[in-house]
């Protein structure tokens, strides 16, 4: 095995986004930096010129809401919502470490998608750490339900997704998708696909305060039999790619990465954090274990792919 593929990863460098909320339409400027070996995510908020709140671990255990996007709460009465695209992003692309500061109550929502942030993360590059990589490993299968909908994390010798979706839309319908990952199929099946909502229901979501700042820029309208979008779909099936991106970020919050499979229907945020706070409710449910216990090969790019300079997507060794 390759040794550096055992090894913690962080960006080579910052990357800033600006843009606004999807839900609180308030502009955000957004930057995505490195940090130490075992950091994980933190998350901070510019509270003030020049002032931050406390950087927190980005964890379940912080999750405050779950309507149409995964909140945390940073203390203090203040709070990050639509957290699980650009944690998505990080972990899809294999970083182990950073530091989000946003100056605003949203994440930006860019196109919809984890896209922006995955291909600034190519752009910037990483650095491989001295410190080994960590992952939890599902020892006992856990499942939570709500009626028919369910999430699981089961024992699995690899990191794989069981989605599947079933919406009373000719549109949608019934959609699944089985993914194993590494960074290369991340970014080429699953960064690209947008959030999305029917436009039956603008007009009650934004009378409670929710989809403020949606717009057919950044997500897929659904009018009863047909897609306003004028591009249309970017795959045939970017609804559950969609809502397997989002379960990437909202799993990314058990702290590290996870060695076993994530099987889902009718799933969303929060049966997504209710199963991983099943997972942590025994400690015979899951073994932190090293990377250098797994039969892991990292997989870089070590091509273009799409015509990105991608060639320092790994950066020298430390």
């Amino acid at each position: 095995m390759n040794k550096l593929s055992t090894r913690q990863r962080t960006l080579a460098g910052e990357i800033k986004f600006a843009g606004y909320g999807v839900h609180s339409a308030q502009p955000v400027t957004l930057v995505i930096g490195p940090a130490a070996p075992d950091s994980g995510y933190l998350i901070r908020r510019e509270i003030g010129e020049n002032s931050f709140t406390q950087p927190v671990p980005v964890h379940f255990s912080r999750v405050s809401r779950t309507t149409l996007c995964t909140t945390l709460d940073l203390g203090d009465s203040v709070s990050a919502a639509t957290v699980e695209h650009v944690t998505s992003a990080l972990s899809g692309m294999g970083v182990d470490n950073a530091l989000i500061t946003l100056d605003g109550p949203e994440c930006p929502i860019m196109d919809g998608s984890a896209y922006p942030f995955a291909t600034a993360i190519l752009e910037v590059g990483l650095e491989i750490q001295p410190a080994q990589k960590k992952f939890l490993k599902v020892m006992r299968a856990v499942t939570v339900r709500n009626n028919d909908a369910f999430a699981a994390l089961e024992p699995y010798n690899g990191r794989a997704l069981d989605l599947e979706i079933d919406f009373d839309s000719k549109v949608i319908g019934r959609q699944r998708m089985i993914f194993d990952w590494t960074p290369r199929r991340y970014f080429e099946d699953v960064s690209r696909a947008r959030t999305f909502g029917f436009a039956r229901d603008a007009k009650i979501l934004r009378q409670a305060g929710y989809a403020l700042g949606s717009s057919l820029d950044n997500s897929i309208t659904v009018h009863e039999d047909r897609i306003l979008n004028p591009g249309g779909l970017r795959f045939e099936d970017e609804f559950v790619r969609h809502k397997l991106l989002d379960a990437i970020g909202d799993l990314s919050l058990g702290g590290m990465a996870i060695w076993g499979r994530f099987r889902s229907y009718k799933g969303g945020h929060a049966l997504n954090a209710h199963v991983l706070a099943g997972l942590f409710s025994s400690e015979a449910n899951y073994e932190i274990v090293t990377a250098d216990e797994l039969p892991l090969e990292f997989e870089a790019f070590d091509d273009q792919p799409d015509g990105l300079e991608v060639h320092h997507y790994l950066r020298s060794v430390r």
